[in-house]
């Protein structure tokens, strides 16, 4: 796939899902021009609505409203946490724990960079599952809560950092090994899970990697840890 073609994942009459290529921006950035400008010009919509983002680095499932009652009602639906988010993750790093929680506060860094702290105020709650595959380990990661750079810091605290994501201190790779791979959520009595597999990445199509992937198809199903069980930084 090229790195400016965004595949249409799934069409309802209110509002569609991209696959987003890893490297691109929800806004443009100087002369590169956003996910909504790149969407509306390949598939010739007049107007879309961001209704939630994906950090550049990370591809995956991204909503666009096709209308504004659409975009007010999805966006309610997010601030409700009703709309659940699943990603992948590769790292080349052995974690402090293999399945469990992530809690804590986040708190700004340097260099536009968060950091997660042992306070709990406001935290940042994540769930996961690993499993160790070609010499790498596969996460599975369910946000509780939507903050910026969440998974991206909460790999982090875990020992784990996500491979290529270098200003988390992963190890260099051709991308940042971050995919959000499902969504889970009611739309007007219509309980729908959409799924896409990544698209790019040496690591993420390696044929071992692949074949994990049918096993959380069906997120929602799996027995995910209780979201108490707590990892500190």
């Amino acid at each position: 796939m090229s790195p400016f073609s965004v595949p249409i994942v799934y069409k309802h009459n209110d509002f569609i899902v991209i696959n987003k290529p890893a490297g691109i921006g929800v806004h443009r950035e100087g002369n590169a021009p956003g996910i909504i400008e790149l969407v509306q010009a390949q598939h010739r919509f007049n107007k879309l609505w961001l209704v939630h983002r994906l950090d550049k680095v990370t591809s995956g499932l991204l909503i666009l409203a096709l209308n504004s009652h659409a975009a007010a009602q999805l966006s309610a639906l997010f601030s409700e946490k009703a709309i659940q988010k699943y990603y992948f993750a590769l790292s080349d790093k052995k974690p402090k724990k293999k399945q469990g929680s992530i809690v804590g506060d986040m708190e700004k860094s340097r260099n536009g960079l968060f950091k997660l702290t042992h306070s709990k105020q406001n935290p940042a709650i994540t769930q996961f599952f690993s499993k160790g595959v070609s010499g790498l380990r596969l996460f599975v990661l369910k946000p509780a809560t939507g903050k910026t750079h969440q998974l991206r810091v909460a790999m982090k605290s875990l020992g784990s950092p996500i491979l290529g994501d270098t200003a988390y201190t992963g190890s260099p790779s051709d991308r940042a090994y971050l995919h959000a791979y499902a969504l889970s959520f009611v739309y007007q009595n219509e309980s729908m899970t959409i799924s896409t597999m990544p698209q790019t990445g040496e690591h993420f199509l390696d044929q071992a990697q692949t074949a994990l992937y049918s096993e959380y198809l069906t997120p929602n199903t799996l027995p995910w840890p209780q979201k108490g069980s707590t990892q500190k930084p």
